[in-house]
């Protein structure tokens, strides 16, 4: 059985063995040892309380919160997102193990490999026109200089691959058609557009500065094109494709991992521009969302590569707004929130422009508020400070917003900034807190849940806690067999001759069916080097559950009684089965089948009742 194509057996194995999932798995989740385990918080989803485990002895990981499960190449897929192939070829290169098959790793058997292989070539080259374009020809002076005016040094064009498409129809798509690309697809993947009258093909960017999108690898996946001058839409991003979601995209995340990783800090900003503009002024960590609000998925990316969020919206209205929407899904992630205040109207790009990189990161960057203490300078912004009214509805609202606030201490501490600020009693303050927090959980008891539905994130919806089920015992013996079996071949051989992949769990069945054609290859009993093979996420599931079950002694009867079991669950479920056949033949007046069911079913009933079971 191979396990990808392109990729050999024997580099998946070396692979595995010189990859120590504890030691990988440390570098995103901090484990601690209890007895023979390594534990810790799920990094695949929000949790308080560890149920992310590791067995270094097995080298699988399982989580009993929310069933991830595998060995260390799939933990790295999982994590970051990426392809078997991905996966492997960046856990040989960490290990020092040459990646010589990178060529083949890429030959695809399916249309749609094909399609987005042929794809991502594409836009590789598109960037690399663009660029040369912006920089190399008269097409591009004109956009060359608007980039300087902005601010943007030769050094950022080349590091941020900036390009420019002419204010022609046909460039790209010349360009394409001479390398003998189908059109049709880089129609599909957002390259081109149909001609109006459905006799070709026209570039879909024109006369606009092109900034390329990546993937988290670094493939060129899209474009962000901007116009210059008056016109509209003034921005316009690739469509969705195979390769782009903006959904799942952040932009200039491949660059920014390293710092990311290290620092446990990501800084969120609102467009491409301003992440060019900080990087230029020193934030290394910077993302931004592609033509959308942040999403589930983004937010799932940035937890799975940060501890740490800072927000660092446009200081208008609109970016405040986007802000406060953003803040509690962050929260909700379980991740640590800040916000970096900006002057009302101003954007990054515009602040470090006007005041200098260094006033951006000593004065923005370095400054970063509490959520709660940015949600009282938005509620500020709304009420006309001058007035005694005015003053009199924020202190009201200001108030309201620290009594959502969890944390005692934060209450306290915002209380008495407002008392000092506005010669207001703190005991006063203090009391109108209370009074609205007991208001807050009267509504929350009556069934209001959006009471605190910012608040820190700690109102997520958790599994309901209890006691495991208890599994039906066909449903045990066949964990066991399964778990005994993938660490001996001799008794999988046993299984087989007197049970075979009749397992009545459907995921059973076909984890001994593979499990069968793993050790009839030749192959001995390594449980990592299995899970790898099967390339199906629920088996991979399925069988690091099994794998994290406790040892437990093993013999010829514990064998005999557990085929017993399961065979008795077969012969239930025959004897439903022919009693359902039973009732529709005596409907439809088909006595004589209706008899021949009947024997059937006392013969099954028989051998239940006498605990008779087939001889083997």
């Amino acid at each position: 059985m191979k396990i990808q194509k392109g990729i050999p057996d024997s580099v998946i194995k070396e692979v595995l063995q010189r990859n120590d999932i504890v030691e990988t798995v440390g570098k995103y989740v901090h484990l601690v040892k209890q007895g023979k385990y390594m534990k810790g918080l799920c990094p695949f989803h929000s949790e308080k309380t560890p149920s992310f485990t590791v067995t270094p002895e097995k080298q699988l990981f399982y989580c009993y919160g929310c069933g991830q499960g595998g060995d260390v190449i799939k933990f790295v897929s999982e994590l970051e997102g990426y392809s078997f192939p991905e996966a492997v070829r960046t856990l040989a290169l960490e290990a020092g193990i040459p990646v010589d098959w990178e060529a083949s790793e890429h030959q695809s058997d399916t249309p749609y490999q094909r399609d987005r292989s042929s794809l991502l070539a594409a836009h590789e080259l598109t960037a690399k026109l663009y660029h040369h374009l912006l920089n190399n020809t008269e097409f591009g002076i004109e956009a060359k200089d608007y980039l300087r005016s902005r601010g943007l040094t030769d050094k950022l064009i080349d590091h941020f691959m900036i390009g420019y498409a002419p204010e022609r129809w046909d460039t790209l798509t010349n360009f394409l058609s001479r390398r003998e690309y189908d059109l049709e697809l880089m129609e599909r993947g957002g390259l081109l557009l149909p001609k109006n009258d459905g006799s070709g093909h026209v570039d879909r960017f024109r006369g606009r500065i092109m900034f390329p999108l990546w993937d988290r690898e670094g493939k060129v996946i899209g474009f962000a094109g901007r116009l210059m001058g008056e016109g509209q839409p003034k921005y316009l991003n690739s469509p969705e494709t195979i390769l782009f979601n903006k959904s799942k995209s952040l932009y200039h995340f491949h660059h920014a991992r390293q710092e990311i990783k290290k620092s446990g800090k990501l800084v969120l900003f609102e467009g491409y521009m301003d992440v060019i503009k900080a990087w230029d002024a020193g934030v290394r960590n910077g993302v931004a969302t592609m033509g959308t609000s942040l999403t589930e998925e983004h937010v799932e990316i940035i937890r799975r590569a940060a501890q740490e969020v800072v927000v660092c919206y446009d200081g208008d209205k609109a970016g405040q707004a986007a802000a406060l929407k953003t803040i509690p899904m962050l929260e909700k992630a379980g991740l640590k929130t800040s916000v970096a205040v900006l002057p009302q109207g101003l954007d990054p790009d515009d602040y470090i422009k006007d005041k200098g990189p260094e006033a951006f990161i000593r004065e923005v960057m370095s400054q970063p508020v509490s959520p709660l203490k940015f949600r009282l300078i938005y509620s500020r912004k709304s009420h006309t400070m001058v007035e005694e009214e005015g003053r009199k509805n924020y202190v009201i609202e200001a108030v309201r917003l620290i009594a959502q606030h969890d944390s005692a201490i934060e209450r306290e501490f915002y209380l008495k900034e407002l008392s000092l600020e506005f010669d207001i009693s703190l005991d006063t303050l203090k009391q109108n807190c209370h009074q609205v927090r007991e208001q807050m959980q009267k509504n929350k008891s009556n069934g209001d849940n959006n009471a605190f539905s910012w608040n820190n994130g700690m109102n997520e919806k958790r599994r309901s806690a209890g006691p495991p089920p208890v599994l039906p015992a066909y449903q045990k013996a066949e964990r066991h067999l399964l778990q005994i079996m993938l660490q001996d071949a001799d008794i999988a051989g046993m299984v087989y001759d007197r049970l075979g992949d009749a397992f009545v769990v459907e995921d059973h069945a076909a984890l001994a069916a593979y499990l069968y054609a793993y050790y009839a290859q030749g192959n001995g009993p390594d449980v990592s080097r299995f899970i790898a093979t099967l390339q199906d996420d629920r088996l991979e599931r399925a069988a690091a559950s099994i794998l994290m079950m406790e040892d437990t002694p093993f013999d010829d009867q514990l064998l005999h009684d557990y085929v017993k079991v399961i065979r008795k669950e077969q012969k239930l479920r025959l004897l439903e089965q022919r009693r359902e056949e039973w009732t529709r033949a005596e409907r439809s007046g088909n006595h004589l089948l209706a008899a021949q069911i009947v024997t059937e079913i006392i013969a099954l009933e028989i051998q239940l009742n006498e605990g008779l079971e087939e001889r083997f």
